[in-house]
């Protein structure tokens, strides 16, 4: 199903990707070497039930998962890159931490996700691999304009995340997003331009570019859920939900710079 929101139901898409950014802003000011994943799954419970909001998460039960997902945030660390199902685990110093959050208020969801490094020992593969990310990710915004298609997108983003030297998976990517978290279309992490769906003001989509170091295949943790690269190289992770509009995409999912 693809959607194509009102303006109405866009201005609602605004507030919820905003809580969404401030969430996660919240978090990454909380996290500290030593933090338990699942601290960060309950801080996240709370900010999402003061919000009067819905975790997208915990009665997520697709087919590829173990679900349902029962937590409220998805917590990738090192080589964990998709779908990291929140453990007894606290965070050491150097960690590359991805949090993926997804929240669904007055029947609109927004989805984003964050990866950065917990603590002062920064591991410069690691720090190169989110700034490709994130460029990656500035580029796909730039070419969802109207009128552009999902091919045009994809293959911004795979341009920069080829010229950084990371092998692309396209088993995961970006996706539509509206009164439900995922939805068609698909938008693979790399593509031709010019092909799929062609792009309309109202249309809002999830664009995640993330990358593994050294490998494009992915393993299953024994969880059913975590997605890690399947030589244990780090990864990394970024993602806006954007809005299309009559001059180009709108992102939603930008921090107000307020802590929750």
């Amino acid at each position: 199903m693809i959607e194509i929101l009102s303006p109405s139901e866009v201005a609602k898409a605004r507030v919820t990707g905003a809580l969404v950014a401030d969430i996660l802003y919240t978090l990454k000011s909380r996290t500290t070497v030593g933090t338990n994943l699942l601290d960060i799954d309950r801080w996240t419970k709370e900010m999402i039930l003061k919000a009067g909001a819905e975790s997208c998460y915990v009665d997520y039960a697709p087919s590829f998962g173990r679900g349902p997902f029962g937590h409220y945030i998805c917590t990738g660390v090192n080589d964990a890159v998709l779908h990291g199902l929140p453990h007894d685990y606290q965070l050491a110093d150097g960690d590359l931490l991805t949090l993926d959050l997804a929240v669904l208020k007055d029947g609109v969801a927004a989805d984003s996700a964050i990866s950065f490094v917990v603590g002062e020992s920064a591991p410069p593969s690691g720090v190169a691999m989110i700034e490709a990310t994130e460029r990656a990710l500035s580029a796909g915004i730039a070419a969802a304009v109207p009128g552009a298609r999902i091919g045009d997108i994809s293959h911004a983003i795979g341009s920069v995340l080829g010229a950084a030297g990371y092998p692309v998976n396209v088993e995961f990517g970006g996706h539509g997003i509206g009164s439900t978290m995922h939805q068609d279309p698909h938008v693979p992490n790399t593509g031709r331009p010019g092909r799929g769906y062609e792009l309309r003001p109202g249309l809002l989509l999830a664009l995640e570019p993330w990358v593994m170091e050294d490998t494009a295949k992915l393993v299953t943790d024994a969880d059913g859920w975590t997605l890690r690269s399947a030589t244990g190289c780090l990864t990394a992770h970024s993602e806006h939900t954007i809005a299309i509009t009559d001059s180009g995409a709108e992102i939603l999912t930008l921090p107000t710079g307020t802590l929750l």
